[in-house]
């Protein structure tokens, strides 16, 4: 396992720690680079439209399409440490 994979396996951990949940954004935006880093680029179609929450984590996962899964490792980990202050 590099380094990089064992920093954002220990991020994963590190959120569990948090005092208090973060705002629906920031947990839009931890979940989609979590996805990128972990999956990559998001498939398939979008979900239907009285499917608010699918639609939505689609749409930020589609935002991030191309970005590398090591840049998405980075930047869930920088938002994890910066969450943690």
């Amino acid at each position: 396992m590099s380094d990089l994979s064992e920093l954002f396996a220990q991020a994963q951990e590190n959120i569990k720690t948090l005092s208090k949940k973060p705002d629906d954004d920031t947990m839009l935006e931890l979940y989609s680079l979590y996805k990128q880093g972990s999956q990559g680029d998001v498939t398939g179609e979008r979900p239907g439209f009285f499917d608010f929450v699918g639609g939505a984590k689609f749409d930020a996962r589609e935002k991030l399409k191309g970005m590398s899964q090591d840049d998405a490792m980075q930047k869930y980990i920088d938002k994890v440490n910066d969450l943690l202050g």
